[in-house]
């Protein structure tokens, strides 16, 4: 479906990615992963190649981010995965910032008394830290990273897990991303799979996996969200 058609659909409640799409964390995840790799003897990478690792979780950004010879296992991505929380717990907020947009947003589904929530394979911590520190006045139902034997995205289980909280129909939930891992995480919740076009991958390979529209600027979701309140039917 494409955004031109979006008077055809009514949508109750929607969960947010978090890097990407709320946070642009870009320049904050490359200079802790290129302090981790300068910390062990590794080479580091462009920003724009540490786009390309990034939306996977931690553990597997680690691990492409390693030296293609390097003797890879689980004993080194664990040492390579303590380095860089530990870095990136130095600097998760000195670049970081919510996209142009985004906070009016977020306030505006507030407003109209749309549920809200948070879903992303940032470790759940620093997830909890992001939205804590950017957006204090939002009230999101839950905020949940990647936790301890749960699957991360794209199994749709945290997805399912926000939306139980709430009773509605998945069809009626929207599922915000910017990257393949979202919207296969949409599509197997069976939610309605939103794009955004000013994250971290391209919107064509948004609408390859499936997303049923693609977001030009953050306030192109209020379309989908025309009632005055949702609240009214929970």
């Amino acid at each position: 479906m494409n955004a031109e058609n979006f008077s055809t659909v009514s949508l109750k409640a929607v969960i947010f990615d978090l890097d990407g799409t709320l946070l642009d964390t870009l320049d904050d995840l490359a200079e802790s992963l290129n302090a981790m790799l300068a910390g062990l003897g590794y080479r580091q990478h462009s920003v724009e190649a540490v786009k390309g690792f990034i939306g996977d979780g931690m553990e597997n950004l680690v691990r492409r981010a390693a030296p293609e010879d390097a003797a890879i296992d689980d004993a080194l991505v664990a040492r390579c995965l303590s380095v860089y929380k530990e870095e990136y717990g130095k600097r998760w907020n000195v670049k970081t910032r919510a996209y142009e947009g985004i906070p009016v947003l977020l306030a505006e589904l507030q407003r109209r008394g749309v549920p809200m929530g948070v879903l992303s394979n940032k470790a759940d911590a620093f997830t909890k830290l992001c939205i804590a520190e950017y957006f204090p006045g939002v009230t999101f139902s839950a905020v949940l990273g990647q936790r301890e034997g749960i699957p991360k995205k794209p199994d749709p289980s945290g997805a399912l897990e926000i939306g139980a909280l709430w009773g509605f129909p998945v069809d009626e939930v929207a599922f915000v991303g910017d990257s393949p891992v979202d919207i296969r995480t949409a599509t197997g919740a069976g939610m309605f799979a939103v794009g955004v076009d000013w994250g971290f991958r391209p919107a064509a390979q948004l609408r390859d996996c499936g997303a049923a529209t693609i977001l030009g600027e953050p306030g192109d979701l209020l379309r989908y969200f025309g009632r005055e309140s949702v609240l009214d039917d929970v």
